[in-house]
């Protein structure tokens, strides 16, 4: 009876080589220790980046001393691939008034190339919350010039239109209705600003979450509500919420 030898696979043996070679035993299973440091190598570098994120690059630069040079400056790259990348994209930056007879070239189609956020705004000039958001379209249409902001006055828009229901938003993308908000109940109510308009922007795609225009917010941006709230609304009838009907008709 031939003598039977036991044979430990996981040895480093020559003659374990020779049978994982015939496939008598299995190959010898991986370390893992090689894998749990390429994992926490690259968990190093992602907080590292991460560390970065949202920098302009003047704080990047202000970091030169403190960070490794060479990373810094990938990482300085990076962000001007992607502010150019705005830049390229942003078309039309200001808020453009609307015509009816124009709406199918103007937003239906033009839906096809980017997000179109339209204000339908009241045709009276006591609606607190219309005037917010003429004001809030204003600071957003230059800054996200990819995206374009269209405003009319509901009644040149839809005959009818009952003025308790404006402010009204619809956001267009590809030839269709994407999201419509009718008052701004379900945002902030009259303390509706450029955070809760942008957040909208994002939940919809329009806007990615990490964007670095983020970080630019000026001061500005929650005072306008308040700016507007306190203003004398009677001397501001005929002004920017469709009182001055020239630019509509």
């Amino acid at each position: 009876m031939p003598m039977q030898v036991e044979v430990d696979p996981n040895e480093d043996t020559e003659w374990n080589d020779i049978l994982r070679k015939h496939g008598v035993i299995p190959e010898k299973p991986l370390s893992p220790t090689p894998m749990i440091e390429e994992a926490l190598n690259q968990a190093r570098e992602l907080a590292h980046e991460n560390r970065l994120e949202g920098k302009d690059l003047d704080e990047l630069a202000a970091l030169e001393e403190d960070e490794d040079e060479d990373f810094l400056e990938q990482y300085r790259q990076r962000r001007i691939a992607e502010l150019n990348q705005i830049v390229n994209k942003s078309v039309y930056n200001q808020v453009y008034p609307l015509q009816k007879p124009d709406w199918s070239t103007e937003v239906t189609e033009e839906s096809k190339k980017a997000f179109i956020f339209v204000l339908l705004t009241s045709s009276q000039g006591n609606n607190v919350e219309s005037r917010v958001m003429i004001e809030v379209w204003r600071q957003l249409a230059p800054k996200f010039g990819e995206v374009k902001f269209g405003q009319i006055r509901a009644d040149l828009c839809i005959e009818d239109y009952p003025d308790k229901n404006t402010p009204t938003i619809l956001v267009y993308k590809d030839g269709d209705i994407r999201k419509q908000v009718v008052t701004l109940k379900e945002l902030n109510g009259p303390r509706t600003g450029v955070k809760d308009i942008e957040q909208l922007m994002v939940d919809l795609g329009a806007v990615k979450l990490g964007d670095p225009r983020f970080r630019q917010r000026d001061d500005d941006d929650e005072q306008a509500p308040k700016t507007i709230r306190s203003s004398n609304i009677s001397k501001r009838t005929n002004m920017e919420d469709g009182g001055d009907d020239s630019d509509w008709d």
